[in-house]
């Protein structure tokens, strides 16, 4: 996916953020960035085409944040094999969110 077909600005994770399909409480890979609409997540296996996920993730704590964990709803947009055997990418439209987890999303992303 070009930089030109992104509406948001994504921000790149300092951090390992490990997601968790809360469905099956096991976990998928780690994010690569985040935005407000969407996500990269880094996985050892591929992801479903077209798939619906329900997932968490610990949040960073920055000023005035304290550390939490993040639910949301996403659904793959596009997933290719990385230049690293064994790794796969993937991209992620954020479908549900809560208000204060976007709200809490949206200020770290802007921090930057």
């Amino acid at each position: 996916m070009s930089a030109e077909n992104r509406r948001s600005k994504r921000r790149a994770v300092e951090t390992v953020l490990e997601v968790t399909d809360t469905m099956t409480g096991m976990p998928m890979g780690r994010i690569g960035n985040l935005s407000i609409d969407g996500l990269m997540l880094i996985s050892n296996v591929p992801v479903r085409d077209d798939a619906l996920y329900q997932v968490a993730f610990p949040f960073p704590p920055g000023p005035g944040t304290p550390k939490q964990t993040i639910e949301i709803g996403i659904h793959e947009q596009w997933n290719e094999a990385a230049n690293v055997a064994g790794q796969y990418w993937a991209g992620f439209r954020i479908i549900d969110i809560s208000p204060a987890d976007r709200a809490t999303l949206k200020a770290w992303i802007e921090a930057r």
